[in-house]
Parts: structure tokens; C-alpha cells; sequence
């Protein structure tokens, strides 16, 4: 992990209806990009953008409706998101009960801190989406991830 992920982060962020309020008060323990197929189905794109915090950071205001599915690692992956838009509010997977994954879209027009410090599933990653050629590609996941 780099130095980058040690930001301390207390803000806000929003679905796209304003009806989820998602407070983030602590460390950020990781910001990565993720070219999983499931990652470019939810987002529409070649990739998501996420940064990963420990649950007790994160505070949700609405109620959240939730999808599970199984993941190629074994693991079970849910994602929560809001019933009125349906964007994703935070994710979780059950390799790394402790953590939550959120995308940084969430912070929109706040977001200027987040750094990824890797591309995780580049196997799937589709050449028309421009990533940064600097940051570490991994097949899968990182060696050490935790999540």
C-alpha cells in the first residue's frame, strides 16, 4: 500500500437522486481501479473507481436495497445501492467482512483526492478504456488484497 492511501477522509457523498447520504469519517485504505466484468456491467464502462474503508467509517442515511452474487474467488459480493436511482452506494465482499468498497462517483465534484494506486482484473480490461499506463496491473487481485 502506498502513502497515498493514508488520506483522512470526512465528508459526504450522494446517489444520484439525493435520497442515500453516504458519511465517510476515517482512513482510506485503498484507491484502485477495477476492470472486473461485473464492475463494467454495474458502471457501465471499462472499469469502476473505488477506494476501500473499514465499516466503521461509513455511515448511510436512506435505506438501501441489495444485490448478492457469488464471486470467481469463492467469496459472496453484494453491492447496495439506492431503490429510487439505483446507484451504488458501497459494496462488499465476504473475503473482507471488515471492509467496504465505494465508488468514488459518490463524491462527485469532491472527489479530488482519490488516487488509484492499481488496476485489479486487467484481464478483463478492454483496450478502449484509458488507464494509466504507471499503475501496477494485476491479473486478478493484488497478491495481498484484502478484499
Amino acid at each position: 500500500m502506498t502513502s497515498q492511501a493514508k488520506i483522512e477522509l470526512n465528508q459526504s457523498g450522494r446517489c444520484d437522486c439525493g435520497a442515500i447520504v453516504l458519511h465517510v469519517q476515517g482512513r482510506v485504505v485503498s484507491m484502485f481501479h477495477c476492470a472486473c466484468e461485473n464492475c463494467q456491467r454495474a458502471g457501465g464502462t471499462g472499469h469502476s473507481s473505488a477506494a476501500l474503508f473499514h465499516t466503521e467509517t461509513l455511515r448511510t442515511v436512506g435505506a438501501t436495497k441489495s444485490y448478492s452474487r457469488p464471486a470467481e474467488s469463492g467469496a459472496t459480493f453484494t453491492r447496495h445501492f439506492c431503490p429510487e436511482c439505483g446507484a451504488t452506494i458501497f459494496a462488499q465482499s465476504s473475503r473482507a467482512p471488515a471492509l467496504r468498497i465505494v465508488p468514488i462517483g459518490i463524491f462527485a465534484g469532491a472527489n479530488a483526492w482519490f488516487k488509484p494506486n492499481q488496476l485489479i482484473f486487467s484481464r478483463t480490461h478492454q483496450i478502449w478504456d484509458l488507464v494509466a499506463d504507471h499503475l501496477p496491473w494485476h491479473e486478478t487481485y493484488r497478491p495481498d488484497a484484502q478484499a
